[in-house]
């Protein structure tokens, strides 16, 4: 059983859609199902939600409370005066910012971002940053963009990539204390325990030209000995989580 909408067409052009309630049964002689109409709404411009709403609560007395809500929701959305212009995701979002106020990162940083005369929304960059880096990984320019038409950020509706970049140099200015403040933060929330720590380094290798202070030629673990190399180093607890890293020539 089922909601339908079937069209016809007229004989000046114009179109007239119905809405209907069939179940699909065998036909004996044509020996496949055939759509039966059990119920006619009428027109759909004429289309009485009422009277559907109160079809769809006598249903939900049969069905579980998550198919209640989704039953509901696919009603509410389907009226005919509900446009959608554009639609955002947030839950992540939410998430995030939830985590992000329970381990004080923004207090940690507005220690240090209240010391300059920022004109423009570094702590919101940052976690615009931070939140792209665990929902969607992408570049920095690309960031923008996701910001601008992917997710909901309260009091962020879009961001220029040069915030982007003021707010990455503001951390490397800042890098050591902050990575200290915030180890703390988390180590005392989370209880983490640094009695054994795990080390382990690999390596990536730079295509450019430019001069860099870590370009260094050396062993590839990808068999690049004709490019530069850079050795990455990464401390974990015995449990897997971060608290160190370390980036080398």
């Amino acid at each position: 059983m089922y909601i339908r909408q079937i069209s016809r067409k007229n004989k000046d052009g114009s179109k007239i859609t119905y809405v209907q309630l069939a179940h699909n049964t065998r036909d004996p002689q044509k020996g496949f199902a055939v759509a039966k109409v059990l119920y006619n709404f009428g027109r759909i411009e004429e289309l009485d939600v009422t009277e559907l709403k109160r079809l769809v609560k006598s249903i939900s007395r049969f069905l579980a409370p998550q198919e209640v809500i989704e039953a509901q929701a696919a009603l509410e959305f389907n009226e005919p005066d509900i446009k959608w212009k554009k639609c955002r995701s947030f839950g992540g979002i939410y998430l995030l910012s939830g985590l992000w106020m329970r381990l004080n990162f923004a207090g940690i940083l507005s220690k240090r971002i209240s010391q300059k005369q920022f004109k423009t929304p570094i702590t919101q960059a940052i976690f615009a940053m931070i939140a792209n880096r665990c929902l969607a990984p992408s570049s920095k320019l690309a960031v923008t963009e996701w910001v601008k038409r992917t997710v909901h950020i309260p009091g962020l509706a879009d961001i220029d990539v040069q915030v982007l970049y003021r707010a990455m140099d503001f951390l490397l200015e800042y890098q050591e204390e902050l990575e200290k403040e915030i180890y703390w933060t988390v180590a005392d929330i989370l209880n983490i325990e640094v009695d054994i720590l795990f080390f382990d380094t690999t390596s990536t290798y730079f295509e450019t030209d430019h001069e860099t202070e870590l370009k260094k030629r050396g062993y590839s673990k990808d068999k690049r000995r004709d490019l530069p190399q850079a050795i990455v180093g990464l401390a974990v607890t015995r449990d897997g989580i971060p608290v160190k890293h370390w980036v080398s020539k």
